[in-house]
């Protein structure tokens, strides 16, 4: 599956690199490159630094609380490659939205 029109908050993508790297100034959102989710056995997948990202509906990152345990703005959590160690992005709160609030 591919996924088209996520935004990087807290961070930007360094298309250079191809990871995620500092925001710009006064820069709030980062588009992000259309994802390819790749299914396949986890035990066979490569060992590279990442930062697990939250992904949320909207900018809010709040909502009820279902059944499930997540909250509905809650959508999944998508592995980025990373040069830093996920403590310093967990630190700045970065995450990934489906939409902006403008």
């Amino acid at each position: 599956a591919y996924i088209k029109g996520l935004f990087l908050e807290g961070a930007r993508w360094d298309r250079d690199n191809m990871v995620i790297g500092e925001s710009y100034p006064k820069l709030l959102y980062d588009p992000l490159p259309i994802i390819w989710l790749k299914p396949g056995e986890k035990d066979k997948f490569e060992d590279k630094p990442s930062y697990a990202s939250p992904v949320y509906k909207t900018s809010a990152r709040r909502g009820t609380l279902s059944t499930t345990g997540h909250s509905t703005n809650y959508v999944l959590t998508i592995q980025l490659p990373s040069d830093k160690p996920k403590s310093h992005w967990i630190n700045r709160g970065v995450a990934l939205l489906c939409q902006l609030n403008d």
